[in-house]
């Protein structure tokens, strides 16, 4: 990390003033004069505050962020995959989301993740699959932000993430943790070529990499628009490697060239002093805004990270939380949500009453406006990216950002991995009585996601917060759970961030039990919770919350972040 902070301080102008780098402590700039950046890797970091500096906006940022995670942080988010952006316009107060989720090609059919038996795929054999990707949405998606919300030209926010990609960049530990985890993706020929070393095996951490095919395509990006990846070479590249075998898929060029993001309205529901703003469906936001209101009928507030009923309190929340959300969420455009059935508060106030100081077996209840659905199927592996800009005039970016699972489907086109994002939706499209999953494959369809990127504005509508996460469909809970800390418990974020995680949904209770606070592990065991080990160590929750007047801002510690932070200069 310290070689790649040099690099990335090299990268940057002489003359312009280095950006402070928060340490555990808050950082204490006043927020009112301030311009920040929160991201997962120290150079995207410092691609966006470069960018910020020179007088660029939120959304100016969050493009040159994008650019440099695609090439330093490939295992996680990138050009090939979608993103939901939830956005603040410090003018008008006025909250936006900016849906970049990737769709099915028109060529999907319900059955396309059922064997010759009709039995749901191996999802390792799906996930490398053809068949896997959607049309990507993330390049489509900051460009209509940009057209709204930006202020340098668009062509001048790729110069840092080019250029590094061109003279290479020292491969982090985390990065090189993955390229030796034996993750299937990393058989693709693609991965071989890209990662091999001369004389066999990855590169490691330490290694130089470069990726010239990258360079070329941002080049063209920036001279060209969006228009770069979703017509002409590009996007022939693209539809030729997903439709090589094994299972091929069935996307074409019309698909890409019709690709749409939407922008939609945020929703928004009070908490805890706060009005939180999340992405409706089909992100799980509303799943994110039940958790947080079930835990407001609970008495968690008034307890702390080291006693056993707060955490089986958070934990039974979410069980009760993933029942309704893994039943009823899905595509607006395809299936009827029950959002304001789901937010009800006599409905909430029911829905609580199944916490109760033993483990129960909650399952879906029937919120107003409630279709029959089926059961669910979906599989969410951890993998994703997230972060955070603000600008001078007060405008933040909270940014959600996948190729779904590690590397995506390994396949690379112009030096980018290409997602799995349609394994996202749920392989079974029916119950065996034949009621359908909200989450069935449909021709055109976004798959449901976790991703759920928020926003807090306080009593008087000012910015006053914002957090996200990695990690799957634990997304969840890893934002519920910092969020607890760093409002109710009043942690600093940087130690709420660090708190174990503990994801509970269904009959799996996992998380990192060798953390807790002692007597925490045992308090759940008698309370009939058994916390295995697994997916904790996968979130990546950057947070910032305004307090006093001043940025608390914090980065995961599992991951290699960096919150910077810089008094804007007028």
């Amino acid at each position: 990390m310290r070689i790649a902070a040099l690099i990335a301080a090299a990268m940057l102008s002489a003359c312009a003033p280095a950006p402070r780098a928060a340490a555990p402590a808050p950082a204490t700039t006043p927020a009112a004069r301030e311009m920040f950046v929160v991201a997962a890797n120290p150079l995207a970091a410092e691609a966006g505050m470069a960018v910020l500096r020179r007088g660029g906006s939120a959304v100016d940022a969050a493009i040159a962020v994008q650019a440099m995670l695609s090439l330093v942080e490939p295992q996680s988010s990138g050009m090939g995959g979608g993103a939901f952006m939830t956005y603040l316009d410090g003018a008008s107060g006025k909250v936006r989301v900016y849906d970049g989720r990737e769709i099915a090609p028109a060529g999907a059919t319900p059955s396309m993740f059922l064997g010759s038996e009709g039995k749901p795929l191996p999802f390792r054999e799906a996930v490398v699959s053809g068949r896997a990707t959607g049309v990507p949405g993330a390049v489509a998606m900051l460009g209509l932000a940009h057209r709204a919300h930006g202020r340098l030209p668009w062509a001048t926010l790729f110069g840092d993430a080019e250029r590094t990609a061109r003279e290479g960049f020292i491969v982090s530990p985390r990065l090189g943790r993955f390229l030796a985890g034996g993750f299937p993706q990393l058989q693709s020929p693609d991965a071989r070529a890209y990662f091999g070393k001369p004389g066999g095996g990855l590169v490691g951490p330490g290694d130089r990499l470069q990726n010239p095919a990258y360079a070329e395509f941002l080049t063209r990006l920036a001279a060209q628009g969006p228009d770069a990846l979703y017509k002409g070479q590009t996007a022939a590249r693209i539809v030729q490697k997903t439709r090589t075998a094994p299972l091929e898929g069935m996307m074409t060029m019309a698909d890409l060239a019709a690709y749409k993001p939407v922008e939609r309205e945020a929703l928004c529901e009070a908490w805890a002093g706060y009005r939180a703003c999340v992405p409706p469906p089909p992100s799980s936001g509303v799943g994110m805004l039940m958790l947080l209101k079930l835990l407001e009928r609970t008495d968690i507030a008034r307890r702390g990270p080291t006693d056993p009923q707060a955490w089986f309190t958070f934990a039974e929340a979410s069980r009760v939380m993933f029942a309704d959300r893994d039943r009823y969420v899905g595509d607006p455009a395809f299936v009827s949500v029950p959002v304001k059935g789901l937010l009800d508060p006599a409905y909430l106030d029911a829905r609580a009453k199944l916490i109760g100081s033993q483990a129960g077996n909650p399952t879906f209840g029937s919120p107003a406006g409630a279709p029959a659905r089926g059961a669910d199927a979906t599989k969410e592996p951890a993998g994703t990216s997230h972060f955070i800009v603000g600008d001078r005039d007060g405008n933040v970016v909270s940014m959600t950002t996948t190729v779904e699972s590690i590397f995506g489907t390994g396949r690379m086109v112009d030096g980018f991995f290409l997602n799995n994002q349609l394994t996202d939706f749920s392989f079974s499209p029916t119950e065996a009585d034949g009621a359908p999953a909200a989450n069935a494959v449909a021709p055109g369809k976004r798959p449901r996601s976790s991703m759920t990127p928020i926003i807090l504005l306080d009593a008087e509508g000012r910015f006053a917060g914002a957090i996200g996460s990695a990690g799957g469909n634990a997304i969840l809970p890893y934002v519920g759970k910092s969020l607890v800390a760093a409002v109710w418990w009043k942690l600093p974020m940087q130690q709420a961030l660090a708190l174990p995680n503990l994801v509970a949904r269904g009959r799996s209770i996992s998380g990192e039990a060798g953390k807790f606070a002692p007597g925490v592990v045992e308090g759940l065991a008698a309370r009939g919770m058994t916390v295995r080990p697994g997916q904790g160590e996968d979130s990546g929750v950057h947070g910032v919350l305004v307090r006093a007047g001043r940025i608390d801002g914090g980065y995961d510690p599992r991951r290699e972040g960096r919150v910077l932070v810089e008094a804007a200069r007028r």
